[in-house]
């Protein structure tokens, strides 16, 4: 017998097709798509603060949104541009630093590991004079291996290098315009959801925003928690550069694994360029490793997993699960992508509970 469907149900067959062709064209078009996710990720975070801005009067004149929205992606712009320019110049002052110390690194290093190797019958000695030679070779050769380099990812991907670029100027440009509309925006998208839906929707949405939000505060506890940590922890250990590496460390774990590796190693580099042995090497494990114990059992689940509701466990599992279907991209959205799948969870199963096929005897 042939399935017949209701005028209703052929509807909601057609609007359910338009909806997966739809999300469709947005997987097929991702590449083209990540200025306006990145922006839109960006004027979620800086709506409240454009708010703000406009909220505020001065003898009856209030700031107009446009401007408020200018003046915040200029402070985010400056702020990004700050952190390259604190990495930048440590690197350029510990480049010429390193050719000379890791030769001598060595030559500790062998002196105290060849008499150790030689008892067990291994005879093993480390060049230095030949690496340093190397690394003066590499050194000096390496302004032509850069510009060697540029030069042929220009002319291979050339293209692809002008469309980084393009979308990286569109970003801001984007974000202005999201932030200059984005009530009426909201208010837009709201008209298109059914509405028999509109106030679970509307609930869920609240819901969401709420933990995002809570995410947000949890995070910045943790990265300035973890800056104050790591700048302290330096110093005690009478590391030259302590402080900005302990907060370029900080202020970048929102950025998992990345963030903590390009502290780490200006640390390990610090430590060869400023000591003689091996107790640079030495501070820079203990406080480094007590720092992710620290960030990733502590801080991580208890101030932000706990204000996001999810539980110690479930926010250790959702950054190795996402991180393993989606890469990069998905460690860095794990925990509020979590949150979200986490409120349609709740409601999926306050439905299923209350379903006759779950409370049928």
């Amino acid at each position: 017998m042939p399935f017949s469907f209701s005028p209703e149900q052929k509807q909601s067959l057609l609007w359910i097709l338009v909806g997966a062709a739809f999300l469709l064209l947005l997987s097929l078009l991702g590449p083209v798509l990540m200025p306006f996710i990145v922006a839109a990720i960006l004027a979620y975070v800086l709506n409240p603060w454009v708010d703000k801005l406009c909220a505020l009067r001065y003898k009856n004149l209030r700031l107009p949104r446009s401007v408020a929205a200018t003046l915040l992606i200029i402070f985010v712009i400056a702020a990004a541009l700050a952190m390259v320019l604190i990495i930048v110049p440590i690197l350029q002052k510990e480049a010429p630093q390193l050719q000379e110390q890791i030769p001598r690194f060595f030559d500790k290093f062998d002196q105290m590991i060849s008499p150790l190797l030689a008892h067990y019958g291994f005879t093993i000695r480390l060049d230095s004079t030949g690496i340093k030679a190397l690394l003066t070779e590499q050194m000096a050769g390496s302004g032509d291996v850069i510009g060697k380099a540029v030069l042929s990812s220009i002319r291979v991907g050339g293209t692809a290098l002008l469309g980084l670029l393009a979308n990286l100027l569109l970003i801001p440009i984007v974000l202005f315009y999201l932030l200059l509309d984005w009530h009426p925006l909201i208010h837009r998208i709201a008209h298109f959801i059914p509405r028999r839906w509109v106030h679970g929707a509307n609930n869920a949405v609240n819901e969401v925003d709420d933990i995002l939000a809570q995410y947000l505060r949890g995070q910045i506890l943790v990265m300035i928690v973890l800056a104050a940590y790591y700048a302290i922890a330096l110093s005690i250990a009478r590391f030259d550069l302590a402080l900005p590496v302990g907060i370029i460390t900080g202020f970048l774990v929102f950025i998992p694994y990345l963030g903590y590796g390009i502290g780490l190693a200006l640390a390990l580099i610090g430590a060869v360029l400023q000591f003689n042995d091996l107790s640079g090497l030495i501070y820079v494990g203990i406080i480094y490793g007590f720092g992710q114990f620290l960030e990733s059992f502590i801080l991580t689940p208890r101030l932000v997993g706990e204000r996001i509701g999810l539980h110690p466990l479930t926010v250790i599992f959702a950054l190795m699960a996402f991180g393993q279907l989606f890469g990069f991209i998905g460690i860095l959205v794990a925990l509020p992508a979590s949150a979200i799948i986490s409120v349609a969870v709740k409601h999926i199963r306050s439905s299923y509970l209350n379903s006759p096929f779950y409370r049928q005897p």
